[in-house]
């Protein structure tokens, strides 16, 4: 656990317990942002021996991170960033919102090799998941989603602008998991398995399941990186086309990271759920809350993290405690500068929901080191 310093609670506690008690399971490595969540706890890594938990995977496959560094500096951009936050609000459609038929975002050669990659076996080999409106995979590629997905323009170190944001695998990528999450637990049944959850329920090597699982998470994890990389295309399309907003160039690759997804690594099963890869040398995002610093950070290797480190600062309350524990006028201090939402739907969201990211970041300092620490200066939540 590399959790000093910082609070884990005791469901969260127990969670790790049952997850660790599992036969399966050769090891389990705790982030500093770890929280309970729904079968295993977010913020967790978990080594499995020739078998996967779907749920420990969780519902939103291959969600993750995606930034680009723009070749503007503070003073390049206009003092009034509101219309800047309405352009990537049209550029990229948020919460349930998604693309129309006729505006697509994706290209046909996109959507031509995501067919070819898994999505036309698995609307015949699995039905049940690819129901009639296949349009809506293609509408909603580009989409943010709601939640704590997000797009923020943030200032480093340096006073250098980059574009970030959040997003996953949308509602194909849930779809794909309730199916094999239902599979899983009907195993457990046939074989009568003894679970301290039941969400705990595994998919074996050598079964069917396990290896159409294997090849619907993957197209799934290759579903929300395009997603991300789509709505980055989208956001500085649409920022390059806004009036007053200065001309720019991408001046460094973007960094794309998944961190709810599984991985064969070695000779385990990889399953990073709330968290980052950190291998030597990786580069990696660590988001803060939207009021606080995010981190670009670089892998130190650690073995006993199985090469991992925490996806971002981690809830420290529900979203329900939030809404009850800050006005609208804690959101707007606690977001001070920050061009976003200041209304009563942001309150579930607000900084203070969130764990000190800063405390996160002292506790994996083993884990990994900061190459850029990142400021938003505006924020588009879903």
């Amino acid at each position: 656990m590399w959790t000093e310093g910082v609070e884990v609670e005791e469901s969260a506690r127990a969670q790790i317990a049952n997850v660790a008690s599992l036969p399966i399971v050769h090891g389990v490595a705790v982030m500093p942002d770890v929280h309970w969540g729904m079968g295993a706890t977010v913020g967790t890594v978990i080594a499995t021996t020739r078998a996967i938990i779907p749920a420990a995977v969780g519902v939103d496959i291959g969600c993750g991170m995606a930034a680009v560094r723009l070749s503007l500096v503070a003073s390049d951009l206009p003092d009034d960033l509101k219309p800047v936050r309405h352009e990537i609000e049209r550029a990229v459609p948020v919460g349930f919102s998604e693309h129309s038929d006729d505006r697509l975002a994706v290209a046909p050669s996109v959507v031509e090799r995501l067919r070819q990659e898994g999505l036309d076996w698995m609307r015949e080999a699995h039905p049940g998941i690819v129901q009639r409106d296949v349009g809506k995979l293609w509408r909603q590629l580009g989409t943010l989603g709601g939640g704590n997905h997000f797009v923020e323009l943030c200032l480093d170190e340096e006073q250098r602008v980059w574009v970030m944001l959040h997003s996953g695998s949308r509602n194909i990528g849930k779809v794909i998991a309730d199916y094999f999450i239902t599979r899983a637990k009907e195993r457990a049944l046939e074989l009568e398995l003894v679970l301290p959850d039941k969400d705990l329920a595994w998919l074996a090597e050598g079964e069917p399941a396990f290896t159409d699982y294997v090849k619907a998470v993957s197209w799934a994890q290759s579903y929300a990186l395009e997603n991300r990389r789509t709505m980055l295309g989208s956001i500085l399309k649409g920022l390059s086309r806004l009036p007053g907003f200065p001309p720019f160039t991408a001046t460094e690759e973007a960094i794309n990271c998944h961190h709810n997804y599984v991985a064969q690594e070695g000779e385990f099963i990889i399953t990073r759920k709330g968290a980052i890869c950190a291998s030597l040398g990786t580069l990696g995002i660590i988001p803060g809350s939207m009021g606080t610093r995010s981190y670009i950070v670089r892998g130190k290797g650690c073995a006993e993290s199985f090469n991992s480190c925490s996806h971002g600062a981690g809830r420290r309350m529900s979203r329900g405690a939030a809404k009850r524990k800050f006005t609208l006028a804690d959101h707007a201090a606690a977001t001070a500068g920050v061009e976003c939402r200041k209304d009563a739907e942001m309150l579930d969201e607000t900084p203070g929901a969130y764990k000190d990211v800063e405390a996160v970041m002292a506790a994996q300092s083993e884990l990994v080191e900061v190459v850029h620490t990142l400021k938003q200066v505006l924020c588009v939540k879903g």
